[in-house]
């Protein structure tokens, strides 16, 4: 594979994610991040034994209002770049610059408590997130029917199936304000007409001038709502350019 076809934007006042010469390692038998007092003590760039690199060299920018697909085979780095910009993780190289807030599709129903009502639930992810309980209470119902669990405010969360875990995950964290969406294909476990739901939800924010950052390998779905593909291979960025011509490429490069 080739270096990316396109060099990265400079950075302007739009630009509400810039990375640049990003990289990742982690362990072969793990994926465990080393300690605090490794992150910066000896060569940062050295690969030791057991160790690979998920991602390295990666650069882009990325514009307000722009809805961006990332591309690629299982394993190749798409989610651990994800979690990069939403800063669940730390680059070892490089620099990772988020100029804006972030609403994380990813693993969503990660902060749920088993234990907690759905109804407290609600109240406990939304405030993680930064909602102020007067703004959870003024969306609460909004969320609900979103959600379409009404019957369910008072049951335990762990009682809940996977498919209504991601309707009210997706419900509290879609009405967030923040600028940037990154979504990570967390609806492949719904129903086709919460998806559906959940696709026009999007639509919406993209129409009200968010950006979306989204990692997925339906390309039906990708060519819905992106119009630039960032592909990566082995770590490496080798395409970005138009969703069209990233999937051209991605297709022809694997038989697809």
């Amino acid at each position: 594979m080739t270096a990316a076809a396109v060099a990265p934007r400079p950075v302007d006042a739009g630009t509400v994610i810039s990375v640049r010469d990003a990289g990742i390692r982690f362990k072969r038998n793990r994926r465990s991040r080393r300690s605090f007092k490794d992150l910066f003590a000896g060569s940062r760039r050295r690969t030791r034994p057991g160790e690979f690199w998920a991602l390295r060299g990666v650069s882009f920018d990325v514009i307000s209002g722009e809805a961006i697909g990332v591309v690629g085979r299982n394993g190749q780095g798409k989610s651990t770049l994800l979690k990069l910009v939403a800063e669940v993780i730390l680059p070892d190289e490089g620099t990772v610059g988020v100029h804006a807030g972030v609403a994380p599709l990813i693993e969503i129903t990660g902060g749920f408590v088993d234990e907690l009502s759905v109804r407290d639930n609600v109240f406990l992810t939304a405030g993680l997130h930064g909602m102020k309980r007067t703004e959870i209470e003024e969306r609460f119902d909004e969320i609900i029917d979103f959600a379409e669990i009404g019957d369910f405010l008072d049951t335990p969360y762990k009682h809940l199936s996977s498919g209504m875990r991601v309707r009210i995950a997706f419900a509290v964290i879609s009405r967030l304000e923040e600028p940037v969406i990154l979504v990570d294909e967390v609806l492949a476990v719904g129903d086709k007409a919460f998806r559906e739901k959940c696709y026009r939800r999007i639509e919406e924010l993209l129409a009200g001038g968010r950006t979306l950052f989204f990692v997925s390998h339906n390309e039906k779905d990708l060519r819905r709502f992106c119009t630039r593909g960032l592909y990566l291979d082995k770590g490496e960025l080798v395409l970005d350019s138009t969703i069209d011509e990233v999937l051209d490429r991605y297709n022809a490069d694997y038989g697809v």
